[in-house]
């Protein structure tokens, strides 16, 4: 794994700066019109999801409930209209409510991996929101992506998540060990990786658009 003390350090900078720059100030549930509430969450690097204004932000005070987890995942979307869209740049709407998010880094962080069954046809997946085989993606071995600056990976996601997935650390620590770097220069994003035997040339295609992320508080 790749400078790990180095990535926590500059999560811990990056988290500090984001925060200082929070300035809004809601109250759950709060009604802006007699026809609309609105609620304010927050999702973690681990992808768990919590009400933003949660003191304590910790496995014990996310929320676990499947069908509800599916139910909001699935309703996420980038917050297009503007309002809030600085501090909470996603949201879930669900008839009145109106669910604003904002992330640790991307709304949707893969949290399993599924293994499939070439029997059945049935490809890796990866699984996210919290929500087991309810939720996932194909799992594309060519496009994950490693920052070399912090040691967060990703991969692919649905594009109404922004196209992009945070992979889950304790998922990375398996997955790099398969990464290779030309010429063995760490501070570039890896160039292979290998799985299941097979040796992908890595596309990188979304290291343009991650390697200027900023991290929430």
């Amino acid at each position: 794994m790749i400078g790990l003390r180095k990535a926590a350090s500059i999560a811990r900078v990056q988290k500090h700066l984001v925060c200082s720059f929070r300035s809004l100030k809601y109250q759950q549930g709060q009604a802006p019109d007699p026809k609309t509430r609105e609620y304010f969450y927050y999702i973690d690097h681990q992808g768990q999801l919590f009400l933003d204004d949660a003191k304590m932000k910790n496995f014990t005070s996310c929320f676990k409930e499947k069908d509800f987890l599916v139910f909001f995942f699935k309703r996420i979307k980038e917050n297009v209209d503007g309002k809030y869209a600085d501090e909470f740049p996603y949201i879930s709407p669900c008839g009145r409510e109106k669910n604003y998010i904002r992330c640790d880094d991307t709304p949707i962080v893969f949290t399993h991996f599924i293994e499939g069954v070439a029997s059945d046809g049935k490809p890796d997946r990866l699984s996210y929101g919290g929500a087991g085989d309810r939720m996932m993606v194909t799992f594309e071995p060519e496009n994950v992506c490693m920052l070399p600056e912090t040691g967060r990976m990703y991969h692919p996601a649905p594009q109404q998540y922004g196209g992009i997935g945070l992979i889950k650390s304790s998922l990375v620590i398996e997955l790099s060990k398969n990464f290779e770097f030309e010429s063995g220069d760490e501070t570039r994003p890896p160039s292979h990786f290998t799985w299941r035997g097979t040796r992908y040339s890595l596309t990188n295609v979304l290291y343009d658009k991650v390697k200027f992320r900023r991290f929430a508080a």
